[in-house]
């Protein structure tokens, strides 16, 4: 009797401990962490930096879903293949807020989320290969990377098989999208879906055709998703490099004009200074710049490098040697056009003038603006004090010799330091001085006698050896 006793005493406890456990209420749930990432204007270089960031913040921060916002009219195929890779390393939930557009790359963006919602203005589609200036690409590139791009949306969008035939039809206008007997996009067109049309019913059993709803905003979305207070929201701030690289990319020309009038100026100055540090700084920041937005390779550094090491060989140690200058410009030129030209990777380059024709205006307005602020630094600076100064003051390495009046050089001898056909340097009292000779040419190491005084530099006729 005892030890019954003892063993009902001992369970009671434990009986009405689990009778608590019962009748408690279950652990709230913890609110679902949800990231915002931004898409907005052209799908470039900027954009996949701005996602690869939000995925990788969404995972350290334990987030199950990530909303791409997306409001963009599309942009280049290389750059949304990799955005659509980026999004299927996500481990968790993605979602497409189509706010209010998702056109061309967009399009394909969201096509490989696993949810689609539209604001009720929202449209997408319209997602036909073209080339960087918007004109069509040559057909049988245009049939190998379209069947390419639908087959990688098939591929990463598998839960949805419909959804693979209205991308399809967005991309291919030859491609008729019929379910059951409705025809909802002929042959002949491109296939772009408004907000009503993507959530229609369709087919046996009736699903929508793309989107899963509309939605006012994302929060209004979120709500519906997970009630009101089911889930925590981080919006992905855009950085400001981020948002400098998109500006630079718009400002080019004008950086690139900027450099060429800075080179141009420090060829005709003594030595190398501020002008040539700062004309190769903006060139390389022109380069640079398309080198992270444009679809170059390294290539075209390459092309870059060995035309600066050209300039450079012929500023520092063959000074008056034309060529290798020349080459050098021409090859850093060239290697800008390519740099921003739309070559796709391993692709055959296709013969067309409108490969480069969005490069060559952006290089010809550069051009442009050296040759008026050159004619501009020739009609006015030369009038000043600071430019005499520093036109025929400056001494080769940039520092006059002491011993040297900086007054008028006209009359005096001097001797021709590097050989001139018809530029080169020539050396009075000590000191190197830029200088063309009138006529004919000076070998180096003949003597030379100092005509006039011109804007960037001395005008010299060779010392006859008789006098």
């Amino acid at each position: 009797m005892l030890r019954k006793l003892l063993i009902g005493l001992l369970t009671l406890p434990a009986l009405t401990a689990f009778a608590q456990e019962l009748v408690a209420p279950p652990p709230a749930e913890k609110p679902v962490q949800v990231m915002v990432i931004p898409v907005r204007e052209q799908i470039g270089k900027p954009v996949l930096y701005v996602v690869r960031r939000g995925l990788k913040e969404a995972i350290d921060r334990g987030a199950g879903v990530v909303v791409i916002d997306m409001k963009t009219p599309g942009g280049r195929a290389d750059v949304m293949l990799d955005i659509m890779e980026a999004l299927d390393r996500f481990p968790g939930e993605t979602i497409t807020y189509v706010n209010d557009e998702a056109g061309s790359a967009g399009a394909l963006i969201a096509a490989v989320t696993d949810e689609i919602y539209f604001a009720p203005n929202g449209v997408m589609g319209a997602a036909e290969l073209v080339s960087g200036s918007g004109s069509d690409v040559p057909d049988a590139l245009k049939r190998k990377m379209t069947s390419y791009i639908n087959a990688k949306v098939r591929a990463l969008s598998s839960s949805e098989p419909r959804r693979a035939d209205v991308l399809k039809a967005m991309t291919s206008p030859d491609f008729e999208l019929k379910i059951g007997d409705t025809v909802l996009k002929p042959a002949g067109e491109l296939l772009t879906v408004t907000a009503d049309e993507a959530v229609a019913l369709h087919g046996e059993p009736a699903a929508p055709l793309l989107a899963q709803g509309i939605a006012d905003d994302v929060d209004s979305l979120l709500r519906a998703q997970f009630g009101a207070v089911g889930f925590a929201v981080t919006r992905l701030e855009v950085t400001w490099s981020e948002q400098l690289a998109v500006w630079l990319n718009a400002i080019s020309p004008v950086l690139l004009g900027l450099g060429l009038l800075a080179l141009f100026v420090e060829f005709k100055t003594p030595g190398f200074g501020l002008f040539g540090i700062a004309g190769m700084s903006l060139l390389a920041v022109v380069f640079l710049g398309n080198f992270a937005a444009g679809l170059s390779g390294h290539e075209p550094m390459l092309v870059f490098g060995l035309g600066l090491l050209l300039l450079a060989i012929e500023l520092f140690f063959f000074s008056g040697v034309v060529v290798m200058a020349l080459s050098g410009v021409l090859l850093m030129l060239g290697s800008l056009l390519w740099s921003m030209a739309d070559i796709w990777p391993n692709q055959p380059v296709p013969v067309s003038s409108d490969l480069f024709l969005r490069p060559a205006i952006n290089l010809g307005l550069g051009l442009a603006l050296a040759v008026v602020g050159a004619i501009a630094l020739l009609r006015f600076l030369p009038k000043g004090v600071f430019w005499n100064k520093m036109v025929l003051a400056a001494a080769a390495g940039g520092t006059p010799s002491p011993t040297v009046s900086v007054g008028p050089l006209v009359g005096r001898e001097g001797v021709a330091a590097t050989d001139m056909f018809p530029s080169g340097q020539v050396e009075i009292d000590g000191s190197r001085y830029e200088a063309c000779v009138s006529v004919g040419s000076v070998e180096a190491g003949q003597k030379v006698v100092v005509r006039a005084e011109r804007e960037f530099g001395l005008l010299v006729d060779a010392v006859e050896e008789n006098r």
